[in-house]
């Protein structure tokens, strides 16, 4: 059996469970809602404070899918009681970000601003207090639309190695390039 998938996912008692006869789960919670749907083979039940995924054959792909579902639902539960962030670092002179009306400008060196819409259900913020580089908090209650959307933002001024200026996360190490040396 799946050692992912055996185990059950423990929910709280703030943590609306509810499935229909189509195999889509909801779940609500402090955060919000977030729903999917689960593969046919797969089936999901509630017992006591816990949801326990089963798959019906022993098949390799629904082995496969039996722990896919068990952490996709754990994620959804963590994901509407606590939620999910990710910090940008935005590193560069003259690098700025600002939010207005909903929507992310980014200046990162370009000729141009970078507008940026979020997809509904991502919060944005950006702190520029906390450290002498700009850090913008993307948060929300769906763990890959989170990381999705920092992955895009990230692309806009990937950090190069030379200087280090660029969009990085906040914990992640650029490795530094010796640049040109001057020849005699």
């Amino acid at each position: 059996m799946s050692r992912i998938g055996k185990l059950p996912v423990p929910i709280t008692d703030k943590v609306e469970f509810s499935i229909n006869a189509d195999n889509i789960v909801t779940l609500k919670g402090e955060k919000g809602s977030s729903t999917l749907r689960i593969h046919p083979e797969i089936s999901v039940e509630k017992k006591d404070n816990e949801i326990i995924v089963k798959r019906n054959t022993e098949k390799k792909e629904h082995r496969a899918l039996h722990g896919l579902f068990r952490a996709l639902l754990n994620n959804m539960v963590v994901g509407v009681t606590e939620g999910y962030t990710k910090k940008l670092e935005i590193i560069g002179v003259g690098y700025r970000a600002s939010i207005s009306g909903g929507v992310l400008e980014l200046n990162l060196g370009y000729s141009h601003p970078i507008f940026f819409v979020p997809p509904e259900g991502i919060t944005m913020e950006v702190d520029t207090k906390s450290k002498k580089n700009p850090l913008l908090i993307i948060s929300g209650v769906n763990k890959e639309m989170v990381g999705q959307v920092a992955a895009k933002i990230r692309s806009f001024r990937k950090p190069e190695p030379y200087k280090g200026k660029g969009i990085r996360y906040e914990d992640e190490y650029v490795r530094r390039k010796a640049g040109k040396s001057a020849a005699k």
